[in-house]
Order: structure tokens, then C-alpha cells, then sequence
């Protein structure tokens, strides 16, 4: 585990002021999905990136296309984060621009449903059909790679549950950052680094998994929280984590929980890293972790497992 970091006090202080000064003043969803949108948008995507509107099984998405992309057929499947209820391709360009350089491939950023317009497991149906669409593109799986942050990291894992269980291809690897796997939120980060968490709160949380699974779902469903599920089979992970966050102690576990299960696990805690913090270009480490998933997932790509593994 990585027990050095380079924040500067700066870089932290810069982040907080910027959530502050643009937090909404009203509580509602649609503004809540606009000041995700918009917060994330302040940073420019580039014009070397080339997007394009695309459809996949359905779908909506985006599909980013930067300069060091190659033709070998690489793509990467991106789930965006926001607890199932917010975020959105458009609002996720930035990151995603970030992410398609570092991989060297087409990344689709994908638009899936979300709750509690559409409940569970519809962002998941969705996630579904989109891979299978680039199945059907002439994609091989182990030219396919999936990567997701928070709900999105979930969303990511509960796609390759399905894959397996119904004995489908699965791809290449999973870039998960600061994957959101346990619903019930009694971890002790959870209940600890509220605080220091700009991102996500133990009661904000809790809330946005009503929304995912209703009043009476289950928090225990794998394919909802799949820190429950049997990951036996899964094709390696690439999983980033911060020591500020409340995601912390849940993706620690479930990483080991893949270990213990056989599954190949590229585990790295950042020191004083706050949930998805590869979103903030404050952070010197944002880039240094995006870099990292997306030659870990390239690598997969270039390098793949044994037909029998």
C-alpha cells in the first residue's frame, strides 16, 4: 500500500473553495445534476479530442477519440459516477478525455438511465446491452476494457457478474476509482471522514441508494452491491482509492474480497485523496492516477489472458 503523497494543503484548500462557491443553493435533482454537470465541465476537454454522438444497443453515448489512439480494435466502456441519479456523458467529457489518452482507444462514455426515473437494475440493463453492442461491432471482449468511478465502479463490476453468469465473454480488464460497492454505509470511513469528504456524505449516500433500489430494496444484492457478490471469475481489476474519503474502507475490502477470490487486483491507496479526486486537475495526483488506470488497462489490452483464465 502507498503511504506517500504529494498533495500541498493549496491543492485541497483550492478544491474546497470551488465545491463552496458553487455548491446550489436549491436541493432539488435537476439542480443537483446541474451542478454535477456543470462543476465538472470547468474543465476544458481539449480539441485534440474528437467526440462523436453515438449509440450503443440503445443507448446514448459519446464516443472520445484522442490522438493516441491506435486502429488495433482497444476500446474502452466508461460508467460514469453520481450514485445512479446524477452525472452524464456530457458532464463526464473532461475526465473521459483525460482517461482516452492515457488508454491510447476509443472510450464511450455512456449515458445509462438513471434512478429514480429509472430504478435498478436499469443502469445496470443498460451498461448490458452497450457492451454487447460493441460485441456486435466486431470488438473482441479481450479488446474491450470497462472502467467506472463510484457508482459507475459498481455498475462496472455488476456487469462483468452478469457477463459471467450468463457464460459471456468478459473483457479485457476493470479501471475502477473509487468504486461505490456497499450500500448499507457502516464502514468506519464512512462514519469518520464525513467531514473531510467534500464528496460524498454517509446521509447522501444512503439517499441515493433508496433512489437506486427503492424504499424496499435489498442493500445486500450483488448485482447492487456486488461487495456481496461471489467475484470468482472476474477479469482483473485496476482499483484507485483516497485515504480521505468515505469510499475508503469498502473498496479496500472488496479488493481483498477479489483477491481472496482469485482475481488479479492492481490495488493503490492515495494518501489524502478525497472521493474521485482524479476529477480535480488541482490535485497533481488526479493525472498521475488517470495515467496509471489507463496504461493498467492498455496493458490488459495489449497483453491479454490465456483463453483458460
Amino acid at each position: 500500500m502507498d503511504t506517500t503523497g504529494s498533495l500541498e494543503s493549496a491543492a485541497l484548500t483550492k478544491v474546497l473553495a470551488f465545491l463552496d462557491a458553487h455548491r446550489p443553493t436549491e436541493r432539488s435533482l435537476a439542480a443537483l445534476r446541474r451542478y454535477m454537470d456543470e462543476m465538472l465541465t470547468m474543465e476544458p476537454v481539449g480539441q485534440d479530442v474528437q467526440l462523436e454522438a453515438v449509440t450503443l444497443g440503445g443507448v446514448p453515448a459519446e464516443k472520445l477519440v484522442a490522438p493516441s489512439a491506435g486502429d488495433d480494435g482497444a476500446a474502452l466502456l466508461y460508467l460514469h459516477g453520481g450514485g445512479y441519479s446524477l452525472g452524464s456523458a456530457a458532464g463526464y467529457r473532461p475526465l473521459g478525455a483525460r482517461l482516452a489518452r492515457s488508454f491510447g482507444g476509443p472510450l464511450y462514455m455512456l449515458d445509462y438511465r438513471l434512478a429514480p426515473e429509472h430504478r435498478y437494475p436499469a443502469g445496470l440493463d443498460d451498461a448490458l446491452a452497450a457492451y454487447r453492442a460493441l460485441l456486435a461491432l466486431g470488438i473482441s471482449a479481450r479488446k474491450i476494457t470497462v472502467g467506472g468511478d463510484s457508482a459507475g465502479g459498481g455498475l462496472a463490476v455488476a456487469l462483468c457478474l452478469r457477463l459471467r453468469d450468463e457464460g459471456a465473454p468478459l473483457p479485457a480488464a476493470l479501471g475502477l476509482l473509487s468504486p461505490w460497492v456497499d450500500l448499507e454505509g457502516n464502514t468506519r470511513s464512512m462514519l469518520t471522514f464525513g467531514p473531510s469528504d467534500p464528496i460524498v456524505t454517509r446521509d447522501g449516500m444512503l439517499g441515493l441508494a433508496e433512489m437506486y433500489i427503492g424504499p424496499a430494496g435489498d442493500r445486500k444484492d450483488p448485482l447492487a452491491a456486488p461487495i456481496h457478490a461471489d467475484l470468482r471469475g472476474l477479469p482483473p481489476m485496476i482499483v484507485h482509492v483516497g485515504t480521505r474519503e468515505t469510499q475508503l474502507d469498502q473498496a479496500v475490502a472488496f479488493a481483498q474480497r477479489a483477491r481472496e477470490a482469485g482475481v488479479t487486483v492492481d490495488e493503490r491507496v492515495w494518501p489524502e485523496m478525497v472521493h474521485v479526486f482524479q476529477m480535480f486537475p488541482a490535485f497533481p495526483e488526479a493525472q498521475a492516477s488517470i495515467d496509471e488506470i489507463g496504461a493498467r488497462l492498455r496493458s490488459a489490452v495489449d497483453n491479454p489472458r490465456p483463453p483458460s483464465e
